[in-house]
């Protein structure tokens, strides 16, 4: 099956009890509704069995494949490999822990290829999580929302669905799954919506949920930033460079005036020296840094004209995909 309708991407990490269950479930529904489908599991350094349960699961499945990291890179990095791997003309994102139902999957394969959106994120509206992790949520949410201008509710719901061309056009990396809305509408994806899913409680293993989720913040400033000023660095740290450099010149013609004028015009004799005056250093620090942001500008305009390094996330085995995969998958940094 060389491009299907739909390719489930499913990041795994420590879910060998659940993942049966979910495939049986992604199978049924697959089936109920005449779907050709892939679903592409990546095993991010699981700990338990669950690469052992991948393999398993493909004999007796074909649609069933599966990609095996060598450690845990994060699920940013089984998003990407995932997105790279994928064939569907849909594709479909999942945790594995049973929380997201695949029942959602037609609905969400409608609204990419009927309604035409790019991107389709859930909104898990009733959560069945603890407090610890829907109030971190709700916050970084709502500062996301305010900042992107995008109106989700939900930005980190694993149960997402695409348009092929946005997943093989964008790069995820770092902590930024969390954000890929906003990565896609600055990559020219503007046609994002949500759609109410059905949340469960985790049946098997424990949550993932970890505080580094408060840094979050971080990354929303870092696309923001990125997403305005990646291919025009200098327009950024030249504007503050330039404003400094005026400020600390402008402050600098003033001193040497009131010396001129001590001296020429008013003859009154300064009680300071140019130098020993607070305004010279505040005059000086200004033109420095103006100077550095200037040099930045310009470094960060010749880092920006080559091309993106690349960093890779070593497969070391692979069921149901190309043999290559087995041996390096290149993801952009």
């Amino acid at each position: 099956m060389l491009n299907p309708e739909i390719s489930v991407v499913i990041p795994a990490q420590d879910e060998e009890e659940s993942l049966p269950e979910l495939c049986q479930w992604i199978g049924r529904v697959m089936q109920a509704h005449g779907f050709s489908y892939e679903v592409v599991i990546i095993d991010d350094g699981s700990t338990d069995n669950t690469w052992e349960k991948i393999q398993q699961i493909h004999l007796t499945d074909p649609h069933i494949k599966g990609i095996r990291f060598n450690r845990n890179f994060g699920k940013s990095a089984a998003l990407q490999t995932g997105f790279r791997a994928s064939k569907g003309k849909v594709v479909i994102t999942m945790d594995a822990d049973l929380q997201d139902s695949p029942d959602e999957i037609p609905e969400l394969y409608k609204m990419i290829k009927s309604d035409g959106y790019h991107l389709v994120s859930g909104w898990k509206k009733k959560r069945h999580d603890p407090i610890s992790k829907t109030i971190p949520s709700k916050f970084f949410n709502y500062i996301t929302r305010k900042m992107s201008g995008i109106n989700l509710h939900d930005f980190n719901c694993g149960l997402k669905a695409y348009n092929s061309k946005v997943v093989k056009n964008i790069s995820v990396y770092g902590e930024m799954h969390r954000y890929i809305p906003l990565i896609a509408k600055w990559a020219g994806f503007n046609k994002i919506t949500e759609k109410v899913v059905t949340h469960y409680e985790r049946k098997y293993g424990r949550t993932k949920f970890g505080w580094t989720r408060i840094t979050g913040l971080l990354d929303v400033f870092s696309i923001m930033f990125m997403g305005r000023f990646s291919r025009k660095p200098m327009h950024f740290f030249g504007t503050l460079g330039l404003a400094s450099f005026v400020v600390g010149f402008l402050f600098t013609l003033k001193l040497f005036w009131n010396k001129i004028d001590s001296l020429y015009i008013s003859k009154t004799l300064l009680k300071r020296d140019i130098t020993e005056q607070p305004l010279f250093y505040l005059a000086l620090v200004a033109v420095v840094i103006g100077v550095q942001l200037f040099v930045t500008g310009f470094l960060a305009e010749m880092l920006a004209m080559q091309s993106h390094s690349k960093r890779d996330y070593l497969v070391i085995d692979s069921v149901g995909l190309q043999d290559d995969l087995t041996k390096k998958v290149n993801v952009l940094n």
